[in-house]
């Protein structure tokens, strides 16, 4: 197997490794890994990086603790450069064994508290903290009593906090925290109690929060046959739990909700140079799809390692000289789809429950006549709620 490290030669292959849950009975990320494979195939189609091929190694997580830390191991002994635009919810059994050999992760999907903890993560979104936060800002204008529907889960503990963080910002109560098993196949009874927890107060129309990741689409199954014997509320939820391909494949269940993301709309004119890549690349690949938040997250952490490598020209490429370029404060322009990226200390925000975080700009997005649209220009930063939250 080709090492990750490559000497000053200028013209070793650089390994990396992308990782995500694959055919599991909960969340499932395989565009993830599949567009790491297409990057690196346009990559090397146009000569690699200053030269080098780029070799991709994918693993499957398979959504659980364990998986999370083989996969670690693995990029351990491969010896990779990073691991890079990747998804799982046990950051603590990933991070450790990267730490460990000083290998940096660039670029995951924000689902875990300690991807904004661990010296060696290079987030490229706010995560679910800014997603949630977000969301909670902007429902205060808008809704009555909230009920959030999460999963009960280490990952999922976490989400009361930062959705009520929003909320209070905007003057508001505190959500509902209604906790669901995460690979159920019908959620009925939740539906049921976070309507009637939702219509609590006849006055003003409250508003139901699904954040139950590749599960939010059953819920919503279960809501929608529930919601007709109910006074009308409205729902809201984050990128990653519902996209566009969710919502062309469910008719008019989201009609009218909001829904928070980390990036531009995904009919945005900026995903013009992903979606190129994919077309060339990747045409036929349906796991791939364009506007799906991991997808886009893979795309944005792969441009980030594609220049943080060009940055070192023909010295050595090793973890320990990426982490140090991006460590120096190097600054990395991802055409509009986030503002600049760069993780120096002076770049981090004062949120002390998230020190890592250096984007933490969301988009609020609205489901019009069944397409996710802007629903106001450009992002929002939630930096001072996140700060608050910490």
């Amino acid at each position: 197997m080709v090492s990750g490290g490559t000497g000053g030669s200028g013209d070793g292959p650089v390994t990396v490794m992308t990782m995500a849950p694959e055919k599991t009975r909960t969340t499932n990320k395989p565009g993830m890994p599949a567009m790491a494979k297409t990057y690196a195939r346009w990559v090397n189609k146009g000569g690699g990086i200053n030269g080098r091929e780029l070799n991709v190694i994918t693993c499957n997580e398979r959504n659980d603790s364990v998986g999370a830390a083989e996969c670690a191991r693995r990029a351990v002994d491969e010896n990779v450069v990073a691991v890079v635009g990747s998804y799982s919810q046990y950051g603590r059994s990933f991070l450790s064994p990267l730490e460990a050999a000083g290998i940096p992760y660039i670029g995951g999907y924000g689902l875990t508290d300690d991807e904004f903890t661990s010296p060696n993560s290079y987030p490229v979104n706010g995560g679910q903290p800014a997603l949630l936060a977000g969301l909670g800002r902007e429902l205060a204008k808008n809704c009555g009593p909230v009920t959030l529907v999460r999963p009960d889960t280490i990952a999922g503990d976490g989400l009361p906090v930062l959705l009520d963080a929003g909320l209070t910002a905007g003057n508001h109560a505190e959500a509902g925290d209604l906790r669901a098993v995460e690979d159920a196949t019908e959620y009925s009874r939740h539906a049921e109690d976070a309507i009637e927890r939702a219509t609590s107060d006849p006055t003003k129309k409250g508003c139901v929060v699904p954040a139950l990741g590749d599960r939010t689409n059953t819920f919503m199954d279960s809501f929608r046959r529930i919601a007709e014997d109910y006074p009308a509320v409205r729902t809201a939820t984050v990128l990653g739990s519902v996209d566009q391909s969710v919502i062309n494949a469910t008719g008019r269940t989201y009609e009218g909700a909001y829904v928070t993301g980390w990036y531009p709309a995904s009919s945005d004119a900026r995903w013009d140079a992903m979606r190129d890549v994919i077309q060339k690349e990747a045409f036929g690949d349906n796991r791939i799809d364009a506007s799906d938040a991991g997808v886009q997250t893979t795309w944005i952490a792969y441009t980030v390692l594609e220049k943080t490598i060009e940055s070192l020209g023909d010295g050595e490429v090793s973890a320990r000289t990426v982490r140090r370029a991006l460590d120096d404060g190097l600054k990395i322009e991802t055409g509009g789809l986030t503002p600049t990226l760069s993780w120096a200390f002076q770049d981090l925000i004062a949120a002390s429950g998230f020190p890592r975080v250096i984007n933490s700009n969301v988009t609020f997005q609205v489901v019009r006549d069944g397409q996710l649209v802007a629903a106001r220009k450009g992002f929002t930063n939630v930096s001072r709620i996140l700060e608050n939250a910490g």
